[in-house]
């Protein structure tokens, strides 16, 4: 078990590392700056190094840690409810900044720097966390050293297949982000983190459940066994996907592209009284 406090002070460390970046961006830069960049890279950032380190506790721990896929699953809800309770108004998700977009609440300019504030944020997170392993601080650790070389793709099943397990799991995801985005943090946050604890539990064996590009990109895109297009396809297009699915059938429609509804028809509160003959 000592691995896995090892693991748990990672995780303090990353997310208290991160917590500074907050403040520090709040103080120094001004607000846009702050919105559309630091948050963004500082969520990501936390983001893929918690999951990194997550997934190689799920990966190695039951048979070279002694704990089972039940502390791994517990670990990944504390981490989700964590993570959703400090962003701070930031997505770490580019389907969900695109999702901001297509309902007019963010501009082009500003969701392109979110994108980029969030690509980088999960690479610099995944150069770290591969830093931090080199380090070899436990058992865990000198395995993973040994495997990450030849690490394999996370698609376990055939190409349609992923992409639609990876478009469902955005799809869930998203309807429920948008039934819940106006409630109270103290509903929403463990809401969400019972809906990711969920859907890596039952899709994780066929695709890893990212239903996020960003964090996908920086975990298995530079592994063996899948083309850069395949990756392209499960991990980019099927969370899309999903995504535009969620957003149409919550409103009816896509207010960025089109404003008429398809799917439900809007009843005047006004009654028009009938007239007498």
């Amino acid at each position: 078990m000592d691995g896995l406090n090892v693991s748990i002070a990672f995780f303090f460390l990353v997310f208290g590392l991160c917590q500074v970046l907050r403040w520090l961006s709040k103080r120094l830069l001004s607000p846009g700056i702050h919105g559309c960049l630091a948050r963004e890279f500082a969520g990501s950032f936390q983001l893929c190094m918690s999951c990194l380190e997550l997934r190689m506790l799920m990966d190695i721990g039951p048979w070279g840690g002694g704990f089972g896929l039940d502390v791994v699953l517990t670990l990944l809800f504390l981490l989700s409810a964590v993570h959703g309770a400090s962003l701070d108004g930031a997505s770490a998700n580019p389907t969900v900044s695109l999702q901001e977009f297509l309902l007019l609440e963010c501009s082009l300019a500003a969701t392109g720097a979110k994108l980029l504030a969030q690509g980088v944020g999960a690479g610099t997170g995944w150069a770290l966390t591969r830093l931090y392993w080199s380090w070899e601080l436990t058992q865990l650790h000198f395995i993973q050293n040994l495997i990450a070389p030849e690490c394999s793709s996370s698609i376990h099943a055939s190409l349609p297949h992923a992409a639609f397990v990876e478009g469902s799991c955005s799809l869930l995801f998203h309807l429920i982000l948008l039934k819940l985005r106006q409630s109270h943090p103290l509903y929403r946050v463990p809401a969400l983190a019972a809906t990711v604890t969920f859907l890596t539990y039952t899709a994780g064996p066929y695709t890893g459940a990212f239903f996020n590009p960003a964090l996908a990109t920086a975990s298995t895109f530079h592994c063996s066994g899948s083309s850069f297009w395949d990756y392209i396809q499960v991990y980019w297009l099927g969370p899309l996907a999903g995504m535009l699915a969620a957003l149409l059938l919550f409103q009816g429609n896509i207010p960025r592209l089109f404003q008429k509804n398809l799917l439900y028809s809007q009843k005047s509160k006004y009654k028009v009284p009938k007239a007498k003959v």
